[in-house]
């Protein structure tokens, strides 16, 4: 075998301008993969953090049905405190979660005093909000980075809209769940920038504030927000969750609980599988630059080497050998162009590093692109390269394993 290798990589090097065209094509198109997944990936992940991190949680629990009436905030949907209980037990039991956080969802009307508008609200436990989505901190634009009782953080679009700053007093008229309205009135803490752009309309205020403005007799919840240690986790956690509160049933004998990942809960998760389908064709297309390229160069050497081919064969070499010479240099070409196209990726990647792309994602702005190279996407790509490479060399290197010697002597 160490003397067929041997061979397969003299050959190459006799035609040293088509091999190293090929191989410049393969190191170009591999090269080319690597920093487009790098690049679409970071974009993801930071997309998908900002969604997370700063508004949603990874993994969020609510009573059965409330997510299909989410538009409405209905407050006859949350969560008791037996069932919040539950939750909570369940939440302990598993040590991949982080943090978690109760939160009361309604909607209300904010007024100035001189005009009024609507509003939703998130009344929430500050620290175990900022401990759940981190980056919510930072979308405080001015005030106050926590929510103290008394105060609420109004969306920017709002507070420019209703001409209302720090440390203005405004009123929240809410109609609670058996149809009463209570007013409770509120000192602007801060100003909230939105995550997915100007329409955003969500404030947030105390939970205790919450429960007194909602005239609750005991804690309910709308919803509980889940993060994770480790993001990768998502499906297994969300699985975990969902076996162990699916088995809870209500008083009708039907699933007390529904367990939604932010998959299911975000429009945006349709533009990472926009992503995740792009870098899809673009892995078609090396591919494709592989089987063209290997297969054109070992055609041309199939063709150019008959005699050679015929002459070996005439002296005995069998057919298998003869096979897995010209395989063995379709893998040559394979593994060198891997090889290369991933140092060059590597390298491209450290320079688009360097020059620090930036970017806008909704109000977020000057975002930068945090680039690297996953090893499982640089061995995916390098064996595609590499199976492509050979199956594009099979076919002429059959065609040579069975050349009669006579005829292929002849060959001019």
């Amino acid at each position: 075998m160490f003397r067929l290798i041997k061979i397969a990589l003299r050959n190459l090097l006799r035609y040293k301008r088509r091999t190293i065209l090929t191989m410049s094509l393969i190191t170009i198109g591999v090269a080319f993969v690597l920093v487009f997944v790098s690049v679409t990936a970071s974009f993801k992940a930071m997309m998908v953090g900002e969604i997370t991190d700063s508004m949603l949680g990874h993994i969020q629990v609510h009573k059965k049905g409330y997510v299909a009436s989410i538009d409405n905030l209905p407050l006859n949907l949350n969560l008791k405190l037996p069932a919040f209980q539950k939750v909570e037990k369940k939440i302990a039991e598993i040590p991949e979660i982080e943090a978690f956080s109760p939160r009361i969802k309604f909607g209300g009307v904010f007024s100035n005093f001189v005009e009024s508008t609507n509003i939703r609200l998130n009344a929430v436990d500050p620290e175990k909000e900022w401990a759940t989505v981190p980056l919510l901190p930072s979308r405080i634009i001015s005030g106050s980075k926590t929510i103290r009782p008394g105060e609420i953080l109004v969306p920017e679009l709002l507070a420019k809209g209703m001409k209302v700053g720090v440390g203005d007093t405004a009123v929240v008229v809410a109609t609670n769940e058996d149809g009463s309205v209570n007013g409770y009135q509120f000192t602007v803490g801060g100003i909230l920038r939105s995550v997915t752009g100007p329409g955003g309309r969500d404030g947030y205020i105390h939970i205790e504030d919450g429960r007194q403005i909602l005239r609750m007799e005991e804690p309910e919840i709308s919803e509980v927000a889940i993060r994770l240690k480790k993001f990768n986790t998502l499906e297994n956690v969300a699985a975990r969750l969902q076996e162990t509160l699916g088995k809870e049933i209500n008083a009708q004998g039907k699933p007390a609980f529904e367990i939604h990942t932010w998959k299911k809960l975000t429009p945006f998760f349709n533009i990472v599988r926009m992503i995740d389908v792009m870098t899809f064709f673009i892995k078609l297309m090396l591919i494709a630059i592989v089987l063209i390229s290997v297969m054109n160069v070992m055609i041309m050497a199939v063709y150019e080497r008959t005699r050679e081919i015929g002459t070996i064969a005439a002296i005995g070499t069998l057919p298998g050998r003869i096979l897995s010479l010209f395989v063995i240099e379709g893998l040559s070409l394979g593994l060198l162009g891997a090889a290369s196209g991933t140092v060059f990726g590597g390298l491209a990647v450290i320079v688009l590093n360097a020059i620090k792309i930036k970017f806008n994602f909704g109000r977020q702005q000057g975002l930068i692109l945090a680039l690297s190279l996953n090893v499982t996407d640089i061995l995916t790509i390098s064996l595609i390269v590499v199976g492509v490479a050979v199956l594009a060399g099979f076919q002429p290197a059959f065609r040579a394993s069975r050349l009669e010697p006579i005829k292929a002597l002849r060959h001019v």
